[in-house]
């Protein structure tokens, strides 16, 4: 429900994904998809654990997604490391295998659907 005239954003966003081309792919699909309404601006991408701190020091993102290839227990790994290095960060891990058992297309209506709820204040 955002004003019809101007897109709620900028909100900066880090991904974790061991493919950076991948999710470049994907993120720029969603930007595209919800531009009317929000204004993302995909900053970074971490593709390992250890990279994740300092990609938040250094970007300082709105909001940080995990990719599907992490196991439950490293996206709760990941998560914990972001909201440590900037509290009050937005995160979300996607479906352990989504991108895999289901496709691209999954994904990218994955994040539309939960991205309103996720950056709602």
């Amino acid at each position: 429900m955002a004003d019809t005239n101007k897109p709620l954003g900028p909100f900066k966003l880090v991904t974790v994904n061991k493919a950076p081309e991948r999710a470049k792919r994907l993120i720029g699909r969603v930007v595209e998809d919800v531009k009317a309404d929000y204004t993302i601006i995909h900053a970074a991408n971490a593709e390992t654990i250890d990279e994740v701190k300092d990609l938040v020091e250094k970007n300082q993102p709105d909001v940080l997604f995990c990719a599907s290839m992490w196991t439950p227990e490293e996206s709760d790994r990941i998560q914990a490391i972001a909201r440590e290095t900037k509290p009050g960060i937005k995160t979300m891990a996607l479906p352990q295998g989504l991108q895999v058992e289901k496709g691209p297309d999954a994904v990218v209506e994955y994040i539309i659907e939960k991205w309103p709820g996720l950056v709602a204040e």
